[in-house]
């Protein structure tokens, strides 16, 4: 399975801090990519079918994954929310905002069952030429987790052309500032689900930010979406 112990959590952070998002290299290897793309024709193993088109949201189509989760992505959600908690609890310090996010997933996930959100969110995303994603934030409910990752399954070499990952921020008062990442096959994004902190010279304050997916100009583009924050 991944290489949690190769991730460098402090390069990390000062990539959302710099850039709003960071990157995981070879978080997944080719082999784990592949077993996982697999799933997408399991249609037992999900709880939800969205045609983008159908929804004004796109062009492609997207699955929620069932309770219980298949293993390789139970492990990847459970083994990355520790972290990503730590920094999330950092951007609440940074806003002056008293609550804190647990430091496990199980107990964040009760929190938000608590709160009638019990359905999981972890989700493939599948587009084919012309396809895309219209940019958007994925919020399932009153409690939202701040961070999220998405993991390129395909590769861009061989499989697809275009469908660079996109990030759109909103600062006040500024016009918005977009960034197109091209991943890599096994290489993930972190980026904020809603908002994130941003030191101003008068200590920090909140930029939105929405992401969605370019145009793919030829073949197939498969990713896996981890939210942690459960739907109601």
């Amino acid at each position: 399975m991944p290489r949690f112990g190769r991730i460098d959590w402090q390069r990390a952070a000062s990539q959302l801090d710099e850039r709003g998002y960071a990157l995981l290299p070879g978080l997944l290897s080719a082999r784990e990519c592949a077993s996982l793309a697999k799933l997408w024709d399991r249609r037992e193993l999900f709880r939800k079918h969205v045609d983008l088109a159908r929804h004004r949201f796109g062009l492609g189509a997207y699955r929620y994954l069932a309770y219980p989760l298949p293993p390789p992505v139970r492990e990847l959600r459970q083994r990355l929310y520790p972290p990503l908690a730590r920094l999330a609890n950092g951007w609440l310090e940074a806003l002056g905002r008293e609550e804190r996010f647990p430091t496990s997933l199980r107990r964040f996930v009760a929190h938000c069952h608590a709160h009638g959100q019990k359905r999981p969110t972890p989700l493939l995303l599948r587009y084919e030429a012309e396809g895309y994603n219209c940019l958007h934030q994925d919020l399932y409910g009153a409690v939202a987790f701040p961070l999220q990752i998405t993991c390129l399954l395909s590769d861009p070499r061989r499989e697809f052309t275009g469908g660079e990952f996109v990030l759109v921020e909103q600062r006040p008062r500024q016009q918005s500032r977009a960034e197109a990442i091209a991943l890599r096959r096994g290489e993930a994004i972190v980026f904020p689900t809603r908002e994130r902190p941003v030191r101003g010279q008068r200590g920090f304050y909140r930029t939105q930010t929405r992401h969605g997916v370019s145009r793919i100009r030829s073949g197939e583009r498969l990713t896996l979406g981890l939210i942690f924050h459960d739907a109601r």
